[in-house]
């Protein structure tokens, strides 16, 4: 992949950089239309995780502590 120009106007001249932003343009158009599906499995995983530890917790510290007086 080729890094973006700093200057935008350094590009403007050249056929070959319109070229670079319509191809990059196509790359970041496939890109949005897969959607978060990737955010989403790792909130998902954090939040199972999460759930797994309370639960955990709860029946091998909480219950087993019993009654405090």
């Amino acid at each position: 992949m080729h890094a973006p120009d700093p200057i935008p106007s350094a590009s403007a001249g050249h056929s070959s950089g319109e070229h670079h932003d319509d191809a990059h343009s196509t790359d970041i158009d496939a890109i949005v239309q897969r959607g978060p599906g990737g955010a989403f499995a790792v909130a998902g995983l954090a939040s199972a995780i999460v759930i797994a530890l309370f639960f955990l917790f709860y029946f091998f510290v909480y219950l087993p502590r019993g009654i405090v007086q």
